[in-house]
């Protein structure tokens, strides 16, 4: 079997549902990826997790009275039941608490980083919450970043993306009762990484990380790479193994990069061709820094890539740590259809800087479907049922102005593979090259309506019916990556099978004589 190309994306917290920053982050470019390759006959290996022993997740029980096992639970299966309506197929997610064989694989890895001396003990000052009898840690503390001065929790600032332990946020209080933190020395397991300076600095220097993750990188050894706290006391998460350190609980950072881990299994299996890792800048350091300085730690490099997303900026006018209901996938979902939304947040994906989600433009995505994708599909699936008893006619393809279209789509064959390329992705110009071909094929079919008028015209216009299938035949296999739900109806309508090939040979119209079966409603969303 050949060695697939790993693609991961990072595991969303537990503490509740998606909305539409997520599927503008890293789940919907993933999968973007993860179809166009395998349409292209590279294996892959896709997956994710979900970040269950978060101190997000025990934060929301404590928020709403509730057990953290029962948020983790529920929110769960909400997050893969919209990842699923969203078109978004992982090949393995790795579910904490379900998961056979997970916690012990992972108490394992950490008992064998502590034991070969990766792992080490520092005690620190840590922020302590006396009114709530409790250790301030993650989602639990909040401060200010001793970085970059702005508003953070503990462990990680999701603006600049460092890292700071708790112990160093800058005026915590308790995110639960918003008491001012006393600070109490405490004694954790730390993950040292200044060892690792040399063989990070290479492999980040070999991933060619896009500028900002760079930016970042280069910040952090200048500084001196930090001590990572791996674990804190508490009562929710993975114990951590050894009576020494009783009553602590495995970072869910750490757990972050261990999920990534046992999605692959590199212990029992060829090591990929490549690794393309999908995340949000918030989450930087423990895809970039933390997840590498593990498998650099057990004597693993492998060729790295990263496709890294700025915030998608929700209405500010609601109450830090909630959504306005209009952005929650399952809402959008239902509403406008999985084609409208993942082109819309492909449209606009945060990518070097913050966007504003507007509904207007997501709105406009969907009227851009219903006006050019959709209104060209149905004057053609109408033609042929006029013209043809709704079977393929038998004719070979042209029309006024095909040779010079059929250049264009062959040049957009060869735009398309590049965008869906790993070293050079860019699902926006994949909308952007779509979005062409059907104008470009819309304008041809009006120019060739004409022909049906003349009477002369009918072998010209059973031709230009013919080139039209063909163009219909290559966006049902050129889109799929980016609308898998209206490529899939397109390609049913066509008789023709699901995820072929993104190159030229996909422009290829029905055999003569199949019967089309177009959908009672709209191809492409709803």
């Amino acid at each position: 079997m050949s060695v697939p190309l790993w693609i991961t994306a990072t595991p969303p917290a537990a503490h509740g549902e998606l909305h539409i920053g997520h599927l503008a982050g890293p789940y919907v470019a993933a999968d973007v990826l993860s179809r166009a390759l395998r349409a292209d006959g590279r294996p892959v290996l896709f997956t994710t997790g979900t970040a269950e022993h978060g101190s997000s997740v025990e934060l929301r029980a404590l928020r709403t009275g509730r057990k953290p096992a029962e948020v983790a639970e529920g929110y769960r299966q909400a997050i893969c039941a919209d990842l699923l309506r969203a078109g978004v197929v992982f090949d393995r997610i790795v579910h904490p608490r379900t998961a056979d064989g997970y916690g012990s694989w992972v108490q394992d890895l950490f008992t064998r980083l502590r034991n070969e001396g990766v792992l080490a003990a520092r005690t620190r000052l840590m922020p302590y919450c006396e009114s709530c009898d409790r250790w301030l840690h993650g989602a639990h503390a909040n401060g200010t970043c001793p970085h970059c001065a702005l508003p953070c929790d503990g462990n990680a600032c999701p603006s600049c993306a460092r890292p700071n332990s708790s112990g160093e946020l800058l005026e915590p209080r308790c995110a639960l009762c918003d008491t001012p933190a006393a600070m109490r020395r405490c004694r954790r397991l730390h993950l040292p990484l200044e060892p690792f300076r040399d063989q990070l600095a290479d492999y980040w220097a070999d991933a060619e990380l896009p500028p900002r993750l760079a930016a970042l990188c280069e910040q952090l050894i200048e500084d001196g790479l930090p001590d990572v706290a791996v674990c804190q006391p508490g009562e929710w998460g993975l114990p951590v193994p050894g009576e020494d350190f009783a009553g602590h609980r495995i970072d869910a950072c750490f757990e972050a990069a261990a999920i990534h881990l046992f999605g692959y299994r590199l212990d029992l299996h060829p090591a990929p061709e490549q690794t393309m890792h999908f995340c949000g800048f918030d989450h930087a350091f423990c895809q970039t820094v933390l997840l590498p300085a593990l498998m650099l730690a057990q004597g693993i490099k492998l060729p790295q890539g990263f496709c890294v997303n700025e915030p998608l900026v929700l209405d500010d006018s609601v109450l830090p740590g909630e959504q306005p209901a209009t952005v929650w996938a399952l809402d959008l979902l239902t509403e406008f259809g999985s084609d409208s939304l993942r082109r819309h947040v492909l449209q606009t994906r945060p990518v070097g800087r913050a966007v504003h989600f507007s509904r207007a433009d997501l709105e406009q995505a969907r009227r851009t479907l219903d006006a050019t994708w959709n209104s060209w599909l149905i004057r053609l699936f109408a033609q042929i049922r006029q013209d043809c008893a709704g079977r393929v006619p038998d004719a070979e393809p042209g029309g006024a102005g095909w040779p010079r279209l059929r250049e264009l789509l062959l040049r957009t064959a060869e735009d398309l593979a590049v965008a869906y390329a790993p070293d050079s992705f860019d699902p926006r110009r994949a909308v952007a090259l779509l979005d062409e071909t059907v104008r470009s094929v819309d304008d041809f079919a009006h120019i060739n309506a004409h022909e049906r008028r003349r009477p002369t015209g009918h072998g010209r216009s059973m031709a230009a019916t013919v080139a039209q299938l063909e163009v219909a035949g290559a966006l049902s296999a050129w889109a799929r990556p980016v609308m898998p739900e209206g490529a899939d109806r397109l390609a049913a309508a066509l008789g023709l099978p699901t995820g072929r090939a993104i190159t030229a040979d996909a422009l290829a119209a029905p055999a003569p004589g199949t019967r089309l079966s177009p959908p009672s409603g709209p191809v492409f969303g709803f």
